[in-house]
């Protein structure tokens, strides 16, 4: 049986999103609360044209990569209720922005588990692999 997750309201079921690794799709991080739905995960969506898929550790070498690359995550936007990353805070990044950062050597650590396979049409598996902190 495929596994799948309620929609809301109990008006039936969707299939769960996979992760790069082929299994369910795992929260990434409630604290701070990321993903593009605000909903803890690296989901995806037709809205979502920013791609944010990619479930990582952030540094402080990637954020800094980051804002001299015009996207400053680490500076506190309170009238978007963010509230600034600090290295070691997860969050779901755009999969081209990380990808830009592993070419530079400025990747963050990611975790398979919580990166949803639409990752995989910006990167590859074993570049991920390289660069995960949840593998035995």
């Amino acid at each position: 049986m495929d596994d799948v997750i309620p929609r809301g309201g109990g008006r039936g079921e969707r299939p769960a999103a996979r992760n790069v690794l082929g299994g369910v799709l795992l929260p990434c991080s409630v604290a701070p609360l990321t993903g593009f739905f605000r909903d803890g995960c690296c989901n995806t969506g037709p809205q979502d044209h920013g791609l944010h898929v990619v479930c990582a550790e952030v540094t402080a070498a990637f954020l800094a990569f980051s804002q001299a690359a015009g996207n400053d995550l680490s500076t506190p936007r309170p009238e978007y209720g963010f509230a600034g990353l600090q290295p070691g805070d997860r969050w779901c990044l755009c999969a081209a922005r990380w990808e830009e950062a592993r070419r530079a050597g400025a990747a963050p650590p990611v975790l398979l588990e919580a990166t949803h396979e639409a990752a995989l049409r910006v990167t590859t598996r074993a570049h991920l692999e390289a660069h995960a902190i949840d593998l035995d």
